[in-house]
């Protein structure tokens, strides 16, 4: 038995010049140990296998020293011992028996800075790319015996390890046996970060899956607060992002910082988030639907300023519109791919060159200008990317029934949206579920 696991393990992967193996003999003390070289710490190959090999006495006392080592992985089959080895595991073949230890070199432990949801107040850090130092990270900052870890591998090709935190105690247990239903059924050959796993589990992967019901962050206090109010945390190697569920749909409008400030001035901010979504979904079409079908209900001078700043311009309104989208859209996409010393700068002067060039060639008009400008910042507005996506293709939509009906065709498809919302739940959860965030502020709801 021993023979042949050595044997098929070395076929499996005796073609890689990385694979070591090291034969330990000492008197009448014997040992052999297999690892792949650019995987593991050498030296701590050498301070805890091999310097205690020489110095331990006996087989049996090496052997009893190593299974007290808290690095020391279990193992079933063959499949499992090359699966550790591939990870970082050191082989270890003493006395007709196997012991795995894990003794990985790792890199990625150091937490990073927050890039994507920054705030002024609160902390400025996020998590690492090493699942362990992220588990100690929340651990650390939620010190309950209730915070339950759970942890497996996903993806056929690289078994990229994931887990599952939560507190037994607050947790609805039907959402946590869905979501492990969820992961149970996905069939996928490579998943490397959580932002793809979410596709997956969003709705059970189905195309219709159009809103988030997961949401995803980079911040240990959101991921805290979250857990205290009874949601699951989900977090894989290799990523400083984490997976929260279930989401609703107010989840993705509030900041970490609403926390931080007083009830006035955090009321008065998200105050500010929702007129900000009201204006990036409905202005476009608001816009469409009044100035081509119905200008009585504008105020008279309103209506002829429209009409005069339109003037030359060759194209219906919702030409315009969609075609001062398109581009805004091509600049938001041409931000996030340059360089960050050169987006800034880059999509500056290309939307100011863009907006004065097509005013004054009466391709669009100055109201045209302001409405796409008013629209771009209130898409800002919204902390949370994934919704932040979502939104900017539902104005579209709007933009459609805009120009087909006018503004009997925007009310009804702002209600077909809202219906929408209303049957959409993220694993049981109604998605429209209200939340006071204030009174549930000592239960870490958020």
């Amino acid at each position: 038995m021993f023979k042949d696991t050595i044997e098929w393990i070395t076929q499996q992967i005796d073609s890689s010049n990385e694979f070591i193996k090291k034969t330990l003999e000492i008197d009448k003390k014997l040992s052999f140990i297999y690892f792949i070289n650019s995987l593991v710490d050498s030296e701590m190959i050498q301070k805890i296998i091999i310097k205690p090999f020489f110095e331990l006495p006996s087989d049996d006392h090496f052997e009893a020293y190593l299974l007290s080592l808290p690095q020391q992985t279990n193992f079933k089959t063959n499949e499992d011992i090359l699966a550790n080895l591939l990870s970082g595991c050191v082989l270890i073949a003493i006395k007709d028996k196997f012991l795995l230890v894990d003794l990985k070199k790792s890199h990625v432990d150091q937490v990073q800075p927050i890039n994507i949801e920054p705030t002024i107040l609160g902390s400025q850090f996020s998590l690492s790319e090493d699942l362990q130092t992220n588990i100690n990270i929340i651990r650390n900052y939620y010190q309950q015996p209730n915070l339950t870890v759970e942890t497996s591998t996903i993806g056929k090709i690289n078994k990229q390890q994931y887990a599952l935190v939560y507190d037994r105690e607050k947790i609805k247990k039907d959402v946590l046996k869905k979501l492990k239903k969820r992961l149970s059924e996905i069939d996928k050959q490579l998943i490397q970060t959580p932002a793809q796993l979410i596709n997956y589990i969003n709705n059970k992967g189905k195309w219709t899956s159009y809103f988030p019901t997961t949401l995803l962050t980079e911040r240990s206090d959101r991921i805290i607060y979250n857990l205290a109010g009874g949601k699951i945390v989900v977090m894989m190697e290799g990523s400083p992002n984490a997976i929260i569920a279930p989401a609703v749909f107010f989840d993705f409008l509030v900041t970490m910082e609403d926390n931080y400030h007083s009830f006035w001035i955090s009321t008065f901010l998200r105050s500010l988030r929702y007129v900000g979504l009201v204006i990036c979904i409905l202005l476009p079409g608001l816009y469409v639907a009044v100035s081509s079908y119905s200008p009585e209900v504008l105020r008279v001078e309103l209506a002829l300023t429209i009409a005069g700043s339109r003037v030359g311009v060759p194209y219906p309104p919702f030409i315009e519109v969609l075609f001062m989208l398109f581009f805004m859209e091509l600049l938001v996409e041409a931000s996030i791919r340059l360089p960050k010393a050169m987006s800034a700068t880059a999509t500056t002067v290309g939307g100011l060159i863009l907006g004065q060039a097509a005013t004054e060639a009466a391709l669009t008009s100055n109201i045209m200008i302001i409405i796409i400008s008013a629209v771009a910042i209130s898409t800002f507005v919204i902390p949370i990317n994934e919704m932040s996506f979502a939104v900017r293709t539902v104005r579209l939509v709007l933009i459609i029934f805009s120009t087909i009906f006018g503004l009997a065709g925007l009310v009804l498809a702002t209600i077909g949206l809202i219906m929408y919302l209303v049957n959409l739940t993220s694993f049981g959860e109604p998605y429209l579920r209200l939340y006071n965030y204030r009174r549930k502020e000592n239960e870490g709801t958020l």
